[in-house]
């Protein structure tokens, strides 16, 4: 590698890696995989692979809000809690260089938010941090510079030069690589200003009235609310406060339509593979080729079965098969987990299209804002306490929900002069400052 890399920077990083000067921490992607080369307790992993102290691991397992589950067995806790046990773990080695391979996988906002803000200041002039994300809003937040990877899937992959921030994300986004003459993708991905809609014209679907539900010691309620046709709705809360409840409320409710019983289809959180071929799946899903077929890439999947896919490929499989469904209502939670960048905003196109095409509505439960912002019409927005009460309102417009909502994170967000993108502003800045005082956190 020191010969291959010679007379690039990369040449000084394995000279000192080989000679022990670089010391490496990394978290794998695939964190649901640790119960299963771990046995015992969250408390016995971290006491394990620490190398800075108790202090340390006290201040750790508070920061990452862990503390509660530090008894618990790794295979009980959550995937979300299981991630920060996998940051934890990963920052109490001693290194000088620490990888994070997708940290905020199962993290709600919040989470993702306070992840960000620990791995930003783990950072210092003797420690180097690279994160790999497909979150764009929180990997702007953490990071001073950007690798773009391109290539295609499964072939080959290259990584380009460093850039700034601000300008890796938009030059991701514009496709085209300018100083290295590289176009990657064919088309730009831009974000549009979307003034508040007017939808008195739009035929109202369905509605619900208040819900309340009881599980165990958690409560669910939500206000009454109506979904009009067209309407792709955002649903956006912390883990654990009842947006999957909620769903499931819905789709247990369902309503009344002018063709009778509201039909409704219903992507999980969690995906099932079974024996079953891909072709034989998306059987519905062929009448949609140009839409779900040849937009989500599914065409060299088909001959394949659902057990043989990785977790990205079975996810666009599940959302393709949900949208094939001959539904006035589709429910998918967790729709972006496992995508990239591309497949997220993909998959944002292809729902408000295809609601436009049926005629039909949409909820989407998920923590990516960059995604929500790209697909959502409306919101419904969670008050409450984690695993003790959930409180559901809405569907409120695009910029009275995320004002809503981002008026609890303590954050408010800009939009990019290039392409339109929200943007996170740093924590008391002028920006910051001004939009809090104007009371407008959020620009639709």
């Amino acid at each position: 590698m020191i010969t291959y890399f010679k007379g690039t920077e990369a040449q000084g990083y394995f000279e000192k890696l080989f000679v022990g000067k670089i010391t490496m921490s990394y978290k794998p992607q695939q964190v649901e995989q640790i119960p299963k080369a771990f046995a015992g307790n969250v408390i016995d992993l971290l006491k394990k692979t620490n190398e800075k102290g108790d202090a340390e691991l006290a201040r750790v397992l508070k920061v990452l809000d862990i503390e509660h589950v530090a008894d618990r067995d790794l295979t009980v806790i959550s995937g979300g809690e299981l991630q920060r046990v996998a940051i934890a773990a990963t920052v109490l080695k001693q290194a000088n260089v620490y990888y994070f391979d997708e940290p905020t996988s199962y993290l709600d906002i919040k989470q993702r938010l306070r992840v960000a803000k620990f791995l930003k200041e783990l950072a210092t002039p003797e420690t180097a941090v690279m994160v790999i994300e497909h979150d764009l809003i929180i990997l702007d937040f953490m990071t001073d510079l950007i690798h773009i990877l391109y290539g295609k899937e499964d072939v080959y992959g290259i990584v380009s030069q460093p850039r700034a921030t601000k300008a890796g994300i938009n030059t991701y986004l514009d496709g085209y690589i300018k100083d290295e003459n590289i176009r990657f993708r064919d088309k730009r991905i831009q974000f549009t200003s979307r003034p508040p809609i007017d939808d008195r014209k739009d035929e109202q679907l369905a509605e619900w009235p208040a819900i309340t539900e009881k599980l165990g010691s958690f409560t669910l309620e939500a206000h009454e609310g109506k979904i009009q046709k067209h309407d792709v709705i955002g649903v956006l809360g912390e883990n654990g406060i009842g947006k999957t409840t909620f769903v499931r409320a819905l789709a247990a409710l369902g309503g009344e339509t002018k063709r009778g019983a509201l039909a409704i289809s219903y992507k999980p959180q969690y995906l099932e593979a079974g024996d079953e071929h891909v072709g034989t799946f998306l059987l519905k899903a062929m009448a949609y080729k140009t839409h779900l077929i040849d937009a989500l890439e599914l065409e060299p999947l088909l001959d394949r079965k659902t057990s043989e896919l990785s977790g990205g490929q079975l996810q666009r499989v599940m959302i393709a098969r949900a949208l094939a469904e001959d539904a006035d209502l589709f429910l998918l939670d967790e729709p972006s987990a496992y995508l990239d960048v591309e497949q997220r905003l993909s998959v944002s196109r292809i729902l408000r299209e295809l609601m436009e095409l049926k005629g039909k509505a949409c909820l989407v439960v998920d923590h990516d804002l960059l995604f929500i912002d790209y697909l959502s019409r409306k919101l419904i927005v969670f008050d409450g306490e984690p695993g003790r009460h959930g409180l559901a309102k809405g569907p409120y417009t695009l910029t009275e929900g995320m004002n809503h909502f981002l008026r609890d994170l303590g954050i408010t967000f800009r939009r990019d002069e290039e392409n339109n993108r929200p943007r996170a502003n740093k924590g008391a800045s002028v920006l910051d400052r001004e939009q809090k005082a104007s009371g407008k956190l959020y620009y639709a």
